[in-house]
């Protein structure tokens, strides 16, 4: 029964093909990606015998957008049609912030100007021309537009730029922006070319009553920085309250000297010491002590940067004062337990080292034949004093640092270096770094 079903079987496939045609679905193959009109398939081109009907083949093979799409020009082929890409336009300028309207100028070839920008360019030659060996001059004409206009007028709307060169400064901004920036420009280029002298005078004082004899004589002026107080004086009064620290038992002079600085430019000087201690105890290599410390500095005393600049007619001086102080205020001692390989422990101390700091950054302004006077509080004393003993000096067995003070810093013009030194001045142990970045607001 078995061998007669498959004869048939036999009998019935070679019955269709040799009487049989192809069938439909041989005009279909499986698309690269599938179309939705296709419901998965997309037909193949018409084979030569089918050229004759076009009717057929067309009704058979299904339609796809690819196909009835015409063919763009080359020219045209990878820009989006006008109608997109005005649309696209309006949306950009309807976002309202400085990536729109970038876009839509890079889109048109032009800045944007919505609230009147244009581009001003301003000849610092008068200024750098001066600073022959100074690099990168014009980075303080940067700094201190950015010190009076803001860093948030630069990266925000209105658009704009600034880019400087050693002879030039480009600006694209608003009238109200080149306004600012021109005055800026103009205490460069128009003021004063030669070196200026700052006569800087640091003391620290052991209590702050010194305030009660003097205050009658000082103007008090705001400060932003918590803690510290600044006063203005005319030179007559300001000899006056020196006479009365001096009297004092309990004063000590830091540091006196004038700085020679240009006009705008920054200068730095630091008083600073290291103090070793003992940061950590590690196995020794050796072998006999079985550890040894390991030590670390610490540099304690203060750093101090000056930034001035004078209006055109000289009367007015604005000065940007960064100050840094560290005190190692206390050495804690702590005593570790360590193994050793016969089952008994060795006792080692470390020290962990208790600092005090205090930072000031401000801007301050006043008329140049006055005297500014600073003080930071009761902090840790700018200088640690030594013991003129040293093996009576107990601070090396208790860890305890004796340096808090009220520190005071006078800062006087004192004009032109040409006409005021009489003396060689004294070079500050940190040069000024040109292009040095400028910080925050100030």
């Amino acid at each position: 029964m078995l061998r007669s079903v498959t004869l048939l079987s036999l009998c019935f496939a070679l019955l269709i093909v040799l009487t049989g045609e192809p069938t439909v679905a041989q005009n279909f193959q499986m698309p690269s990606s599938p179309s939705v009109g296709s419901e998965g398939f997309t037909s193949r081109a018409p084979a030569p015998n089918a050229q004759a009907n076009p009717a057929a083949s067309t009704a058979r093979a299904p339609s796809t957008a690819a196909q009835a799409s015409p063919q763009r020009p080359p020219q045209q082929r990878n820009q989006a049609p006008a109608a997109n890409r005005g649309t696209a336009t309006s949306q950009l300028g309807q976002g309202g912030n400085n990536n729109a309207l970038l876009a839509a100028a890079a889109a048109s070839g032009k800045l944007p100007s919505t609230h009147g920008q244009y581009l001003e360019r301003y000849d610092l030659r008068p200024y750098t021309g001066y600073l022959t060996k100074m690099d990168h001059p014009q980075q303080a004409i940067v700094d201190w537009i950015v010190r009076e206009t803001g860093s948030d007028a630069w990266f925000h709307e209105p658009f704009g730029y600034m880019s400087a060169s050693r002879d030039e400064l480009l600006v694209y901004h608003s009238p109200a922006m080149h306004e600012v920036v021109s005055g800026i420009v103009d205490r460069f280029v128009a003021g004063e070319k030669d070196p200026q002298v700052l006569h800087l005078r640091v003391m620290t004082v052991g209590s702050p009553n010194w305030r009660s004899r003097a205050h009658l004589l000082m103007q008090h002026v705001s400060v932003d920085s918590p803690g510290v107080q600044a006063w203005l004086l005319t030179k007559e009064n300001a000899a006056v309250v020196m006479s009365q620290l001096r009297a004092r038992t309990d004063v000590r002079q830091v540091q006196a000297l004038d700085l020679i600085t240009q006009n705008g430019q920054s200068q730095k000087l630091a008083s600073t010491r290291g103090r070793n201690y003992i940061r950590n105890v590690r196995p020794a290599p050796t072998g006999w002590p079985p550890y040894e410390p390991e030590t670390g500095e610490i540099q304690e005393g203060y750093r101090l940067e000056l930034s001035p600049l004078l209006s055109v007619d000289g009367r007015t001086i604005d000065c940007v004062l960064k100050a840094d102080i560290d005190q190692v205020d206390k050495l804690v001692p702590v005593d570790l337990d360590l193994p050793l390989p016969n089952a008994q422990t060795h006792r080692a101390r470390i020290d962990v080292p208790q600092v005090v700091s205090w930072r000031l950054h401000e801007r301050f302004r006043w008329q140049s034949d006055m005297v500014l006077l600073l003080s930071c509080g009761v902090v840790a004393s700018p200088e640690r004093q030594s013991s003129p003993l040293p093996f009576l000096n107990t601070n090396v067995f208790t860890g305890t640092t004796v340096g808090r003070a009220d520190a005071l810093m006078f800062v006087e013009f004192r004009g032109r270096a040409s006409e005021n030194l009489t003396t060689t001045p004294l070079v500050p142990q940190m040069a000024s770094q040109p292009g040095a970045p400028n910080r925050g607001r100030y």
